[in-house]
């Protein structure tokens, strides 16, 4: 089952990925993009990675979606969808394309896989420590660090807080709320 699964994911991406140079608007290329990110990333989860397939699909949509609001605010043609030559220069196009896939086709043919191996009972484990290695723990303690650096970028960028509503009277018993229907109201 899971190399059915596989298959129509090969076959999703590589189509999706080839609906990017086809399509005829930056829009419609960006969307053909993230079902190609997508679909690539659904193999992910089959190897039991649920978490780095989760991550790898929510950061491509992310990314796809960040990409699709600078073209709709940037492009000279509303939103990037009216229609345009997404390849410039076709041949070399073309030959570049088939000169990498020949080399990629070669490298994993003959590269000399490893046989075999046991499964771990913690795949996500395993692979933090092949990435990482003994640096895991300091990865861990970084990304607390940034996300902790995430928030109290968002909370002091706020413009107003929980108490302003009070100003320097803190025992004021009606807030001067600027809408109507606050909490003193």
């Amino acid at each position: 089952m899971q190399t059915v699964i596989f298959l129509i994911c090969a076959v999703g991406a590589v189509a999706a990925g080839i609906a990017v140079f086809r399509v005829d608007s930056m829009a419609r290329a960006t969307l053909a993009l993230l079902a190609s990110f997508v679909v690539a990333a659904i193999p992910i989860l089959l190897l039991g990675l649920s978490y780095l397939g989760a991550l790898v699909i929510l950061m491509m949509v992310m990314e796809m979606m960040i990409m699709a609001v600078f073209m709709v605010m940037y492009m000279m043609n509303p939103a990037g969808l009216m229609p345009m030559k997404m390849v410039h220069n076709n041949r070399m196009s073309l030959v570049i394309a088939a000169v990498v896939f020949v080399l990629l086709a070669a490298g994993a043919l003959l590269t000399p896989w490893p046989s075999g191996g046991r499964a771990t009972s913690d795949p996500t484990l395993a692979l933090g420590m092949d990435l990482m290695g003994p640096h895991m723990l300091v990865m861990i303690v970084i990304g607390l660090a940034l996300f902790a650096t995430m928030i109290a970028v968002v909370v002091l960028s706020t413009h107003r807080g929980r108490y302003d509503r009070f100003g320097d009277n803190l025992r004021r018993r009606t807030p001067d709320d600027p809408v109507r229907g606050g909490l003193g109201k």
